[in-house]
């Protein structure tokens, strides 16, 4: 008898059959600037911003970049399991694909390679998640304070949390995280 072959290495296994809270990497495909500047990069925050809406993603943190994004988000409330995140992103990178392809005039280009997600189950989890991804403007070099980037969470965050919760997220360690974001962003934003 054969044995079962590997999952192929570039397309990492999607396991959302469970729903949840998910921290979420995608990325485009060979790390392309797609988003360098601020007009791509206000056109990805705001797709982002409303598809999870529009799916129903109740997004807790989010950061986007040049070439790559994350955030932290609870699967819908009335969903069975969080399998909508692949249509959610499907409909995301077609439709922002699209849009810097008549930019750059290279109709039918491939922007978007893949996303990986993880659920998270433990609440210390959660909450390194949450810094990290308030905390990775920072982490990239862009700005000096993570409020300061207005393609992510933390400035929204630091208004809508109280004081003694946005200190205590801040406090969490992130250096023991494994988080793939081995990527160089664009310094124009």
């Amino acid at each position: 008898m054969p044995e079962p072959r590997p999952p192929w290495p570039h397309a990492p296994t999607h396991q959302l059959s469970v729903g949840g809270t998910y921290f979420v990497t995608a990325s485009t495909l060979q790390k392309e600037h797609h988003f360098r500047g601020k007009e791509r990069l206000r056109v990805l925050h705001r797709g982002l911003l409303t598809v999870a809406r529009d799916f129903g993603w109740q997004l807790e943190a989010w950061a986007v970049f040049s070439n790559h994004y994350h955030f932290v988000a609870h699967s819908p409330a009335d969903a069975p399991d969080a399998s909508n995140l692949s249509d959610m992103l499907s409909v995301l990178h077609v439709k922002t694909a699209e849009w810097i392809n008549k930019l750059d005039h290279a109709p039918g280009r491939q922007a978007w390679f893949n996303f990986w997600e993880t659920r998270l189950t433990y609440q210390r989890s959660f909450l390194a998640r949450l810094n990290y991804v308030h905390q990775n403007p920072v982490k990239h070099g862009l700005v000096p304070v993570a409020n300061q980037y207005p393609w992510c969470s933390a400035a929204w965050f630091e208004r809508e949390a109280s004081a003694a919760m946005v200190k205590s997220i801040y406090r969490f360690k992130v250096d023991r995280l494994h988080v793939s974001d081995d990527f160089e962003v664009a310094p124009e934003w």
